[in-house]
C-alpha cells in the first residue's frame, strides 16, 4: 500500500495497517514500525503460536487439531493426535514444529494445525 513500508520478515510489499499495527498477508507479520519495526521483526519472528493464539515453546506437548495428510504417502495424522516434546525450528516453509509421531515418525508440522496441551 505504501512504497516505502515493506514487511521486516519477508521483504513483502503487500503490507496494510490494523489499528496500531502493521500486517504482511504474506507471512502473517504484525508489528509498530513507530517501535523499530525491523528491530521488533526479529522478536516476534521468534514467538510462534498455536491455533488459539497460544505462545509455543520447546518441550510442550501438542495436540493436531485437522487431518494432516503425509506428503509422498498414503498415512494421515488424524485430528486428535497428542505430539509430546516438540521442537521449535527456523523454516522458511511455515514448517516451524519438528517433533516425533507415534506410527508416522520423525515429521514437521505447522503451528497453525497443533493447539497447546
Amino acid at each position: 500500500m505504501t512504497d516505502e513500508l515493506k514487511c521486516p520478515k519477508c521483504g513483502s510489499e503487500h503490507v496494510y495497517p490494523d489499528g496500531t499495527l502493521w500486517v504482511c498477508p504474506d507471512c502473517g507479520n504484525e508489528w509498530n514500525p513507530e517501535e523499530g519495526g525491523q528491530a521488533d521483526a526479529g522478536d516476534a519472528s521468534a514467538e510462534i503460536k498455536d491455533a488459539n493464539g497460544n505462545v509455543l515453546v520447546d518441550g510442550d506437548s501438542v495436540t493436531v487439531v485437522k487431518d494432516l495428510k503425509v506428503k509422498g504417502s498414503s498415512l494421515v495424522v488424524k485430528s486428535g493426535t497428542k505430539v509430546k516434546n516438540i521442537r521449535l525450528v527456523d523454516a522458511t516453509d511455515g514448517h516451524n514444529i519438528a517433533c516425533k509421531i507415534a506410527g508416522i515418525g520423525a515429521m514437521n508440522l505447522k503451528s497453525e494445525f497443533v493447539k497447546k496441551s
